[in-house]
């Protein structure tokens, strides 16, 4: 099932990844990990945010997922489905 998840990051937590080195080899490692089709990043709230669209293929991969967020960057992690364009008209065609 194609996923998106939200990590809002804690700033104390992410400024100390920033200037320890940590950040970039925590986010390659995760990339690599989840192969998304989407990766983006950005400020919401004040705070840094990643958003990654990815295939998860059961539910026993939401702790390998969230944990380096959780542990390492203190952040609220969310984890929700989502559709692309072709899913979407799949699962309207499918009302009739």
């Amino acid at each position: 099932m194609r996923v998106m998840l939200k990590a809002t990051m804690d700033t104390d937590k992410a400024n100390e990844a920033l200037t320890s080195g940590k950040m970039p080899q925590l986010l390659q490692e995760t990339m690599e990990h989840l192969r998304p089709e989407a990766a983006y990043f950005g400020p919401e709230g004040g705070c840094r945010t990643c958003y990654l669209v990815f295939d998860m293929t059961d539910s026993s991969q939401l702790p390998p997922v969230s944990e380096t967020f959780f542990t390492q960057l203190n952040a609220k992690v969310e984890i929700f489905p989502v559709m692309n364009a072709d899913d979407l008209h799949k699962g309207l065609s499918q009302l009739h």
